[in-house]
């Protein structure tokens, strides 16, 4: 028998949203349905969308738990009906609605992928959105391919350095935008040619952007690509309005994508796991990525950590430790 055979359900601690603010409480253990696993977490990301749904500015899907937390890793804790593939004391992470801040937390078996045995939790905790966001942007959306200029804007935060190691292995000219002078350095030796934002259209043209910060960037985007270059937004911290030159658009036929991973169907974050997985993990294995960690802190500082994420110029990931 496991560890974790005599599991009962009780109460644990999870960080909720009152009021805008961020606090831990104690709430029901979650209890996994038909393919679905019940992880003990033992480390979570904290991501931009955390943030802003911590000031009512993100709401989960319908169904999706209120508690904080995209992402998470841990060891399974029960199986529930119909699961396949994990079992009791096997390392998995996901992404997840909602929920991963927490000591317990439900995860859908398809989005569930084993965590390399090379892995700390730490990075294991903090790895699955921001690599699943940026290997879905870069190359499902994007289809950037071998040899192509990419330019990474914000590339220091947490899907910022998944995308330049990503794009770097994948044989693409990486030029990344970092905004604090004391970053580029570490952000170089990911694999890209790290650069002041103000001079991203000097060092173009670029094939793909991807755009991690928003309105700041526009109209230069559009004239920093090449023709048939595209632009995959992923992120508006900055702001979201701006104004587009459609006369542009057409005379360079360029290809402008956005997205979002939570509110996608079961099937399609499902999909976008295995390609993580196939793709990504075995580059994890190898070495050839890694997982920079800004700060770690314990569950219950979550308040704290939530400060600290909105702190400029840190790199790599804000990760919570139950």
């Amino acid at each position: 028998m496991g560890r974790f055979d005599h599991y009962i359900a009780g109460l644990m601690r999870a960080v909720v949203f009152e009021d805008g603010q961020v606090v831990v409480s104690e709430v029901a253990d979650p209890e996994p349905g038909h393919r679905q696993l019940l992880v003990a977490v033992r480390a979570a990301g904290l991501n931009g969308a955390d943030v802003t749904q911590a000031r009512g500015g993100y709401p989960p899907p319908p169904g999706a738990p209120t508690t904080g937390g995209l992402e998470m890793a841990g060891e399974v804790v029960a199986a529930g009906p119909g699961c396949q593939r994990f079992s009791t004391g096997d390392r998995v992470m996901a992404v997840v609605q909602g929920g991963g801040q927490a000591e317990r937390c439900v995860v859908d078996e398809p989005l569930a992928m084993p965590v390399p045995e090379s892995m700390d939790w730490e990075s294991a905790g903090g790895f699955p959105e921001v690599f699943a966001t940026a290997h879905d942007a870069l190359f499902t959306q994007a289809g950037l391919a071998m040899g192509e200029r990419v330019c990474v804007h914000g590339a220091a935060g947490g899907v910022g350095v998944a995308a330049v190691q990503l794009a770097a292995a994948a044989g693409a000219q990486v030029t990344a935008t970092v905004r604090n002078p004391d970053s580029r350095g570490a952000v170089a030796e990911l694999g890209a040619h790290a650069i002041d934002p103000a001079e991203f259209t000097d060092a173009g043209p670029f094939d793909v952007i991807l755009e991690l910060v928003g309105t700041p960037n526009w109209p230069a985007n559009l004239k920093a690509l090449a023709t048939e270059g595209r632009i995959v937004v992923i992120g508006v911290g900055a702001g979201s309005e701006v104004t587009l030159n459609l006369a542009l658009l057409m005379v360079k036929r360029l290809r402008l994508f956005a997205s979002t991973l939570r509110p996608r169907p079961l099937e399609q974050r499902a999909a976008v796991a295995r390609q993580v997985e196939h793709h990504v993990l075995p580059l994890v294995e190898s070495g050839r990525v890694q997982l920079p960690i800004a700060r770690t802190f314990p569950l219950a500082e979550a308040a704290a950590a939530y400060e600290y994420f909105a702190v400029p110029g840190k790199l790599g990931k804000v990760v919570l430790v139950p």
